[in-house]
């Protein structure tokens, strides 16, 4: 993604059967681990489609109906892996789960790639957990997808665009889609969410009235200190862009006070579990409590 500051084989994790469906960061964390674990997952790589197995055994595992797109861009093959579950108006939690292929902010080393624990893991690891607590009852009236998103991280390395698996995602949804209810209610992209130095700002850019729904469900469930309901970034060109221009509405959740950011120190020691929970909690709580109400005319 671009950013303008503004001023102002491997294993799986099964579902716990009899246990309470609540959200665990860390659980989560070690689907960001494990993913980790696959070392670098820059689009092309053995380890990206290592992941991409990954993260369909484990929605398989928890009872979601698995769908991918499978394309190619600049020679490469891409993947989005898209779990659905629910029957009504549709909604999705996006992230990317592919990795930077160059280090492009690395102090001293920028020709590495990067390990991805913060950007490319977190993210993913939040919808892994998500697709073990929303169960059929929690999605009555609604269909929610998880959509794991390839390629979103290569951009300006080799005249690639940024948000190459969003772009495919959202066309698919308004152009080639012969179905109305195929467009989604709106979009929600989770994106470097594991900082154990968590802040969460508004994006310029993103659907407010998304951002004022989460950021009150965050407040509900004492997580204020948190989220803080003040715009500060403008993300150009995020996993959220794509879908704003078509005009599904959309919003980036994001931690970009990360220092570690597209560096070889992105790695699992950074992100911590009570950060992934919070951000997973608050998006399971928007979910379970819809009961779905149309889109604001805004």
């Amino acid at each position: 993604m671009v950013l303008v500051v503004a001023v102002s084989g491997c294993q799986w994790l099964a579902s716990d059967g009899g246990a309470s469906l609540r959200f665990s960061g860390s659980r989560a964390l070690r689907h960001a681990e494990k993913l980790c674990a696959l070392g670098p997952r820059p689009v092309g790589s053995p380890a990206i489609d290592r992941a991409a197995d990954y993260i369909e055994r484990v929605l398989q595992r928890n009872g979601w109906e698995v769908s991918t797109q499978d394309f190619a861009y600049r020679g490469e093959l891409v993947r989005n892996v898209i779990g659905k579950k629910g029957s009504g108006p549709l909604v999705i939690i996006a992230s990317p789960y592919d990795t930077r292929p160059l280090a492009d902010r690395d102090p001293a080393d920028r020709s590495q790639p990067v390990v991805g624990a913060n950007e490319g893991a977190s993210g993913a690891a939040v919808l892994l957990e998500l697709a073990r607590v929303l169960d059929d009852g929690a999605l009555d009236g609604m269909q929610v997808w998880l959509a794991f998103l390839g390629a979103e991280q290569r951009g300006q390395i080799d005249n690639w665009s940024w948000a190459v698996g969003a772009q495919r995602l959202a066309e698919s949804l308004v152009v080639t889609s012969t179905s109305a209810d195929r467009r989604p209610e709106y979009v929600v992209v989770l994106h470097m969410v594991g900082d154990k130095d968590q802040m969460l700002y508004y994006e310029w850019t993103s659907t407010l009235w998304i951002q004022e729904k989460l950021w009150r469900e965050a407040a509900m469930l004492g997580y204020a200190e948190y989220f803080d309901p003040r715009h500060k970034y403008v993300v150009t060109q995020g996993s959220h862009t794509p879908f704003l221009r078509w005009g599904i509405p959309a919003a980036l959740i994001a931690d970009l006070d990360y220092s570690y950011w597209r560096t070889r120190y992105d790695t699992p020691d950074k992100i911590g579990a009570e950060s992934l929970e919070r951000v997973g909690r608050t998006v399971e709580r928007m979910l379970k409590d819809e009961p779905f109400t149309p889109s604001p005319a805004y």
